[in-house]
């Protein structure tokens, strides 16, 4: 990338270019992993949430948005703790007011985790600004490239999923 932020093309159409760019990009979602791991233990903190309470309201936010939202079993998974342990997870969740179960409407069965209304007016409060500043970030840029770079998160996000699922098996 150049001094003015615009990539040199004749260096990304080469073997090489388009290595180094391939390497730009990780090394950028590395670090955007870790940031966002910063913006996560901010905001656990400015909540009186542990770091896990955290990672459970992300994934159950990710689910949710989605279409998809996740039983306490999906949740554990997830996270990688055991089902005593993630029981324990969302019940203090529940009770601090940042998830609420409810009945599957498809399978009676089977319970599904929601953010309540306390948790996502907290995250509302925090990460709107987090929303107007990454927009502001990327008014800079045309459509065509936020396009290209949104194909190439879900790429990298896809890539990222077969991998923990080959692993997990």
């Amino acid at each position: 990338m150049e001094s003015d932020g615009t990539v040199n093309t004749s260096a990304s159409t080469s073997a090489d270019g388009r290595a180094a760019l391939e390497s730009d990009i990780a090394a950028d979602i590395r670090a955007l992993s870790a940031i966002t791991d910063q913006v996560g233990h901010v905001f656990a903190r400015l909540n009186n949430l542990r770091p896990n309470d955290f990672r459970a309201l992300m994934h159950v936010a990710t689910a949710e948005y989605a279409g998809r939202p996740l039983t306490p079993g999906q949740l554990g998974r997830l996270m990688g703790i055991s089902s005593p342990a993630v029981t324990y997870l969302v019940e203090r969740m529940i009770q601090s007011g940042h998830l609420r179960r409810a009945v599957d409407d498809t399978d009676r069965r089977r319970v599904i985790l929601y953010h309540d209304e306390q948790g996502m007016n907290a995250a509302r409060a925090f990460f709107i600004p987090v929303g107007a500043r990454t927009t502001a970030a990327m008014a800079e840029f045309p459509d065509a490239d936020l396009a290209a770079a949104h194909r190439v998160l879900t790429a990298v996000i896809a890539s990222l999923h077969e991998h923990v699922d080959d692993m997990s098996t």
